[in-house]
């Protein structure tokens, strides 16, 4: 017979695989990889492109070149937030 943790062990197994499934397979290989939260590859390459666009942009005092850099520095601070998938997917209580 089953014991009450090893339901509840299952329950968070599929929580996690349905999360990040790169992330499980990792820990079931025994090579644990940073879950996606912490994994922003991404995020440091759109921040580099947006500080050499804003960089080049106060160089030439080319004011569209500046507001590009500055906009593409904010989507990259929106990557840096580890929070972002919770919120995206959280749905808000039905209005009355």
């Amino acid at each position: 017979m089953p014991k009450p943790d090893d339901r509840r062990l299952t329950e968070i197994e599929a929580l996690l695989n349905r999360e990040d499934p790169r992330f499980a397979r990792a820990l079931g290989a025994c090579r644990p990889c940073p879950p996606r939260e912490y994994r922003h590859a991404r995020a440091w390459l759109l921040l580099a492109v947006a500080m050499a666009a804003l960089a080049t942009g106060l160089a030439l005092a080319h004011g569209l070149l500046i507001a590009t850099g500055l906009v593409l520095a904010g989507m990259a601070a929106e990557l840096f937030d580890p929070e972002r998938d919770a919120r995206r997917h959280h749905t808000s209580p039905p209005r009355s």
